[in-house]
């Protein structure tokens, strides 16, 4: 079957519990395959006719749900990000209605919807670290990524809900995961652009690797040095910033396959 974001998870866990192999096929991949093969049709019977072709063509993985407890963390970590979304909306409401002629009513009632949202994060973080420190696994994990300089709570929270619901064998994997192998456009010997990163999956994943690279290039001595040598090659900011993203995740993937915290003096920086 097709991923087709939340609404495909049931059905998949359900063909699981009842002993049935199930494949979860990018989209993407599959349309890639209707392409080159001239169907412009698109209709149920097209569609499950390329899903199934794709699966004998190419053969994906089966697919192995996650446990329950990363499940739960996914809800959990999910409702934490439309909760800060929300919240951030409103603030930037308040904003606006402080700086116009707003009634009093709808000041109050921003005020009022600010506050609730407030105690519901605080309260959806407690339930967080309550469920990681339920288990032990997660808790040891967490306390790995954080000993990176530059990931903090919430960049390892999310990089271990990722690690935890996915089984990447190679750092590379992971990066290609979260978009961000560069990609190359090149015919013959022109070169069409400058590489770029793929920006495959989630671009909400993307945001706080961004983020976190940046606070890396300052503290994180791994990040910095990589960071110095490429801009002194010439490369822009931009696409320094993104091999420094890269860097912190292959970092994410090592302490965790090593089971060692971060070492800012392993290996040769400069």
């Amino acid at each position: 079957m097709e991923a087709t974001g939340v609404y495909h998870e049931q059905a998949a866990q359900a063909l699981h519990d009842a002993g049935i192999a199930v494949s979860i096929a990018n989209p993407a991949h599959v349309n890639a395959l209707g392409k080159s093969l001239a169907i412009r049709t698109k209709t149920d019977a097209v569609d499950s006719f390329l899903i199934a072709r794709f699966g004998l063509l190419c053969k994906p993985n089966v697919w192995v749900p996650p446990a329950p407890e990363a499940r739960v963390l996914k809800a959990l970590l999910a409702r934490q990000e439309a909760i800060s979304e929300d919240l951030q909306r409103e603030r930037n409401r308040q904003e606006k209605a402080n700086v116009s002629t707003t009634p009093e009513r709808v000041q109050k009632s921003l005020d009022d919807s600010i506050t609730f949202l407030q105690a519901q994060l605080k309260q959806l973080q407690q339930e967080i670290d309550d469920h990681i420190d339920r288990h032990p696994a997660f808790r040891e994990d967490l306390d790995l990524l954080k000993s990176i300089r530059a990931i903090g709570p919430q960049v390892g929270k999310t990089m271990l809900l990722v690690m935890q619901t996915h089984s990447f064998k190679t750092a590379e994997q992971l990066a290609a995961y979260l978009g961000l192998v560069p990609v190359e456009r090149q015919s013959g010997s022109s070169v069409l652009g400058p590489s770029k990163l793929s920006k495959a999956g989630s671009a909400q994943i993307r945001a706080k690797l961004y983020m976190a690279a940046v606070v890396a290039i300052r503290y994180n001595p791994h990040v910095k040095a990589l960071y110095e040598r490429l801009r002194a090659r010439g490369k822009s900011a931009m696409s320094a910033l993104g091999a420094c993203m890269r860097k912190l995740v292959q970092l994410c993937f090592g302490v965790l396959k090593t089971r060692m915290p971060y070492d800012q003096n392993y290996g040769n920086i400069a």
